[in-house]
């Protein structure tokens, strides 16, 4: 299944909303007519897509590694927390 045009821009949105002025939750908000939480689920299921991978496979990989990042910072700690101070 192809993708809509909501998604492909939530993807094109994804892919340089730093480059926009002001926060990201307002370009969601002007360009997508979307509020955040919509936005973020939208771009959730969206990631788990071979059509979304397909079309923009950058984004969608970088998407997945800051999502596991976030998974494994939040039920095994920081990477640094069991190590000892430097000397």
């Amino acid at each position: 299944m192809a993708l809509t045009e909501r998604e492909r821009a939530v993807l094109e949105l994804e892919r340089c909303w730093w480059q926009l002025p002001g926060p990201k939750e307002a370009a969601i908000r002007e360009r997508l007519g979307l509020s955040s939480t919509r936005y973020y689920k939208l771009l959730a299921s969206l990631v788990e897509s071979s059509d979304a991978l397909a079309h923009d496979p950058l984004v969608v990989l970088r998407v997945r590694r800051a999502r596991d990042r976030r998974r494994r910072t939040r039920f095994e700690g920081p990477a640094d927390a069991g190590r000892r101070p430097a000397r």
